[in-house]
């Protein structure tokens, strides 16, 4: 294509491409890659589990931020047993049934990678984006799992 209408379909192809995106993997340290997803900037993932006294669903929630992993909000249902709001970090809402969110965390993670060990059985560790899901607690109980965003090779 030339002329006007062949440099209108670039701009419109422009214009539809993505600004930015990342990849979350979950790789064992020194092993396999357990899984991975693309997360486009300003698109969020939670990292899921269930409270090992409890049972109930605890999540902590991230947002890809110009290509930053970033905090933003946890969820926990109730005030068991190593589950606190710190003062001066976040700001805490009720869910209205009986537990709280834990807003505005904004909280940059360190080299965009964190270690997680993931518990076994009813503790259910995954990350959940949308339909997506990656179960950290299936592929690899108790292993040390690198959860990184990292930067699409492309």
């Amino acid at each position: 294509m030339t002329g006007k209408a062949g440099g209108g379909l670039i701009a419109l192809l422009l214009l539809a491409a993505p600004a930015g995106a990342e990849t979350l993997t979950a790789t064992v340290i020194d092993g396999p890659e357990i899984g991975r997803m693309d997360v486009p900037r300003g698109a969020g993932w939670c990292v899921l589990w269930h409270h090992s006294v409890k049972g109930f669903e605890v999540s902590d929630c991230y947002e890809n931020r110009d290509g930053q992993m970033v905090l933003v909000r946890s969820h926990l249902p109730d005030f068991a047993a190593g589950l606190d709001h710190i003062p001066g970090r976040g700001r805490q809402v009720s869910d209205g049934q009986g537990g709280y969110f834990i807003e505005d965390l904004n909280e940059p993670v360190p080299g965009n990678a964190y270690v997680l060990r993931p518990g076994r059985g009813g503790v259910d560790h995954r990350i959940r984006k949308g339909d997506e899901e990656i179960a950290l607690s299936d592929a690899a109980p108790r292993a040390r799992v690198r959860i990184a965003l990292e930067p699409d090779q492309e």
